[in-house]
């Protein structure tokens, strides 16, 4: 065996040193163009609204023009998103992620060479589509391949990438604004065409999540994958069998469950999970920050900043944005994330309210007031409503995750659209007072949150059930008491579905003993309201079928005073032999990737298909 370890350690399917942690951060920041697009999308066009250029082209469009013109790419966005959870569901979170950036190409190129503005407006609708795609999609990917005490890290890493991109545009903006011609805003198109070629050409690169894998019964490729992003690529190690085995077990528990992946199954199952998620995302957006986003040249232009000094504010915003995204990379996972979506209600409402009050008075200070709360409201979202809400999609279980994303990305683009096209219109009939709009909505969230928001901190995605009860599981928070110890960390949650027999009993323990964390109080009933429940899913809180007394789950088919043969016990999951492993890796190596098969069918006159098993895709998705 140690021969094999040593021939295992020189053999990979993909030809990369990329293991581990390495890989991790690799994928991450990489798919994390997916959402750097958004952002450079967003920036991009706002920044070119007060291009004098731009303005002279397209004969100055009305604020109604405008207003559809760049609302109309949230209504590709949505209507996109709801048929990429059905392609992610079929052909794979990577596949998707392609097809999205192919797309987003298209799109793009018609912006650069538009010639009117119903022509960029159809070229920003395609774009919309190939977002609805990567939002929708691109949230489940990074979710399904972090590590549970991680997540939040690498999903606000992810939206850091977002704000990078949205940064990057005005700055590229602010550079080609010194152009005296048209090239002065079809430049800046131009670029996001090559930054949407770079995420193509790096979906041939990156792995497929390994709970699709496992989901559609590609086992091999799965234990590979999680081999490669949890154990160093040794597909031995202990830690990547017991990964295996709990994604595994989640998959054949929801098939013993019927398995179904429909709408409306995660409509009438997963009612709770579906209402965090879009509410999430529907107060992202009514909290103001596409009001700010798509319109601060505009805002600033309106508060005394005129031409290119607009820009130049909105570009400095932008810097300051960046930086507020990265506490949350340390706090989401630390704090959890309730306490960071609350002190983010309070600190965007506050600079809102500020604005408002500041343009109604319209003195020598409001220019310098208008910029400062701008700034500190960007910031306020940038660690809190900003990361947060794409982080949603770990709520949903593997089966409905993509069709759950979906369903809170759609949310998303749905008041996008009308936060888009709306802004202008109301800017221009009742000014100042625009800004109450997204300062009462900061106060709603901030009740939404602490009432009727659980926490997700610390969660295995296999046992997010345990906090909404909503699926089978052994262990349910909301049936804990306060003594309860803080369950969630990486080591706790494997020990507890690795082995199905065990007891817990806090009466014999000291309180002492254990610490509660913000999570646990935040799961709690006491502080959680489970009463609540039903104001948000329409539907009546599920009772608690264990007395508070004490939680004791224990396996239900084995008795604790009863002697059991052990042949009796169902046998636990077990992943792919090395054997087997070490055998698809050599005919996988045998076989020319999709570049060479690709190659060789161009010139292969005497085929009217492509090569057999030319193509990686064609391998993967192919039945055991």
């Amino acid at each position: 065996m140690e021969v094999h370890r040593n021939i295992h350690s020189n053999i990979r399917i993909k030809e990369s040193f990329l293991v581990g942690k390495s890989l991790l951060v690799f994928t991450s920041v990489f798919v994390s163009l997916g959402v750097f697009i958004f952002g450079f999308e967003q920036g991009l066009m706002s920044s070119l609204l007060t291009n004098q250029y731009f303005k002279d082209y397209y004969h100055d469009p009305s604020p109604a023009a405008v207003g559809t013109m760049i609302a109309i790419l949230e209504i590709g966005a949505l209507f996109s998103s709801f048929i990429a959870g059905r392609i992610g569901d079929i052909v794979g979170r990577r596949r998707t992620i392609r097809y999205g950036s192919f797309i987003f190409v298209i799109g793009g190129l018609i912006q650069a060479s538009s010639v009117n503005i119903i022509n960029l407006s159809l070229g920003r609708l395609i774009a919309g589509i190939a977002i609805g795609f990567l939002t929708t999609i691109i949230p489940c990917y990074q979710s399904e391949i972090s590590p549970p005490d991680d997540r939040g890290f690498y999903a606000c890493l992810e939206f850091t990438g977002n704000i990078i991109g949205y940064s990057s545009s005005i700055w590229v903006d602010y550079a080609f604004s010194f152009l005296e011609s048209d090239l002065s805003w079809r430049s800046p198109l131009y670029v996001q065409v090559i930054i949407g070629s770079l995420l193509f050409l790096g979906s041939f690169v990156i792995v497929e999540t390994p709970r699709w894998l496992l989901d559609h019964n590609h086992d091999i490729e799965g234990m590979i994958v999680i081999s490669d992003l949890y154990a160093d690529g040794d597909v031995e190690e202990e830690s990547a069998k017991n990964e295996f085995r709990n994604i595994k077990e989640s998959v054949l528990i929801n098939r013993v469950e019927g398995g179904e992946r429909s709408y409306r199954y995660l409509f009438n199952k997963y009612a709770k999970r579906l209402s965090v998620a879009c509410f999430s995302q529907m107060f992202a957006q009514m909290n103001g920050i596409n009001m700010v986003s798509y319109y601060a040249p505009m805002i600033f232009e309106s508060a005394g900043w005129i031409g290119r000094q607009a820009i130049l504010m909105t570009g400095i915003n932008s810097i300051v944005y960046i930086f507020s995204t990265i506490p949350p990379w340390y706090l989401v996972d630390a704090w959890g994330r309730k306490p960071l979506l609350l002190s983010g209600s309070v600190l965007m409402g506050v600079p809102l309210l500020t604005i408002a009050y500041s343009l109604f008075l319209n003195n020598n200070y409001t220019p310098n007031i208008v910029v400062g709360c701008v700034i500190v409201f960007n910031a306020a979202f940038g660690y809190s409503w900003g990361p947060i809400p794409w982080l949603m999609s770990e709520v949903f279980p593997n089966s409905v995750r993509s069709k759950g994303a979906a369903m809170a990305t759609a949310t998303n683009w749905l008041f996008n659209f009308i936060v888009g096209e709306m802004t202008p219109i109301l800017l221009d009939l009742i000014t100042w007072r625009t800004y109450l709009i997204p300062a009462l909505s900061c106060i709603l969230s901030f009740f939404a949150v602490g009432f009727l928001f659980p926490e997700t901190k610390g969660l295995a995605l296999e046992d997010m059930g345990s906090v909404f009860d909503d699926n089978s599981s052994i262990f349910s928070y909301h049936s804990t008491p306060s003594s309860t110890p803080a369950y969630g960390s990486t080591s706790e949650t494997s020990g507890r579905r690795s082995s199905a027999s065990f007891s817990i009993d806090n009466s014999n323990h000291n309180a002492d003993v254990f610490h509660q964390s913000a999570a646990s109080i935040a799961r709690n009933p006491a502080t959680m309201r489970p009463e609540l429940d039903g104001l948000i899913t329409g539907t009546p809180p599920v009772p608690s079928p264990i007395p508070q007394s004490g939680l004791r789950p224990v396996n239900s088919d084995v008795s604790s005073t009863t002697s059991v043969d052990p042949m009796d016990i169902p046998q636990e999951i077990q992943p792919p032999s090395f054997n087997e492993i070490f055998e698809y890796k050599l005919k996988e190596m045998e076989k020319p990737n999709f570049i060479v098969g690709a190659f060789n069918s161009l010139f292969n006159r005497n085929s009217n298909t492509l090569p057999k098993n030319s193509d990686e895709e064609s391998r993967l998705l192919r039945p055991n």
